[in-house]
């Protein structure tokens, strides 16, 4: 298989209510069947006027202004650092700033993410099979970092006429082995050798790539099958976000959850919470009995230290109850219940 990429030139500055399509078609009259042509979302969104008003001068009221747009784009912020704001957008991707763009635009608007990049691109593929009979597959890309790696990539925010993703969970590798989670994500793929020809300042917002010879194949689910479900995002929040959601969830102790899956022995657990605790002064420990001393200030500590080995238990998914042991003498034991 010998797979080409294409630069598309010659498509004009994208306006609102500007046809895609025309644009596509004339610029690149030399589309196949079986090619897949990779669009940039900033011109889908400008065409379907997906933007944002703001004061084209730098200031306060411009930074409020984008802080504003960047809020109604939010479905969860996931990690923040400094002036940088990783956040799900509402469709479920997670990007720096919700991939609002200020390039390429007037000073006075962002460029927001298409609504519906999946079905923005069923309807380019539409308009070019229906006006002139090309059955081509449309991907609708965007860039992205990456948790543990420097650098960008194009992704696919949208797609029609494939499969996203190659499944090979149950084929055998050349030494007979059985494959138990390799799904690859093709779109993706595609979307990251595009952008090899487009660049970001060439004004090159579509590519083609040539060779896959993917036709008569239905729209497909689309590139919202890529977004992660709440149960499978091992990763949902930055790493001091989510530090600081487990300090907050220790203050409301009894209301927590433990993790789903835990495979921390008990004794370990208990172990662990032991040390948690530390060795404060004021109170003697026996296994798991705290005697504080007398006086408002051991039984203080006392307490803090129990907070502490329960909230230790909680972490390797034990949760605890209290059983008073001896009221009078004040001695307290903490049981995983």
């Amino acid at each position: 298989m010998e797979v080409r990429v294409l630069p598309v030139l010659g498509i004009p500055d994208v306006e609102v209510g500007d046809d895609l399509v025309d644009a596509i078609a004339t610029a690149a009259p030399w589309i196949a069947d079986g090619d897949v042509l990779v669009v940039t979302s900033k011109i889908v969104s400008k065409a379907e006027g997906n933007l944002a008003a703001v004061p084209a001068e730098p200031g306060p009221d411009r930074d409020a202004a984008k802080a504003e747009v960047l809020a109604a784009e939010t479905a969860r912020v996931v990690a923040v650092r400094g002036g940088t704001r990783i956040v799900a957008t509402h469709h479920g991707f997670v990007m720096a700033a919700a991939g609002i763009d200020e390039s390429n635009v007037d000073r006075d608007r962002l460029v927001l993410l298409p609504k519906d990049p999946d079905a923005s691109a069923r309807a380019i593929r539409a308009g070019l099979r229906e006006r002139y009979g090309r059955d081509v597959v449309v991907l609708v890309s965007d860039t992205m970092g990456r948790p543990w790696r420097n650098g960008l990539t194009d992704v696919a925010l949208g797609a029609a006429g494939i499969d996203p993703l190659r499944d090979y969970r149950g084929e055998q590798d050349a030494y007979g082995n059985e494959l138990h989670l390799t799904q690859m994500s093709v779109i993706d793929e595609l979307c990251g050798a595009a952008e090899l020809v487009k660049g970001k300042y060439d004004q090159v917002p579509v590519a083609v790539v040539r060779g896959l010879g993917i036709t008569g194949t239905p729209d497909g689910p689309g590139a919202t099958v890529l977004v992660r479900s709440a149960e499978t995002d091992m990763f949902a929040l930055g790493t001091a976000e989510a530090r600081a959601d487990g300090l907050r969830l220790a203050g409301a102790l009894d209301g927590a959850a433990p993790p789903a899956d835990t495979a921390v022995p008990v004794d370990v657990a208990i172990g662990r919470a032991i040390e948690a605790a530390g060795d404060t002064v004021g109170w003697r420990r026996d296994g798991l009995t705290l005697v504080p001393e007398i006086g408002p200030a051991g039984a203080l500590r006392a307490g803090m230290a129990v907070h502490a080995l329960r909230c230790a238990l909680l972490a390797d998914g034990y949760p605890t109850r209290w059983i008073d042991l001896d009221v009078q003498g004040g001695a307290v034991r903490v049981v995983t219940g």
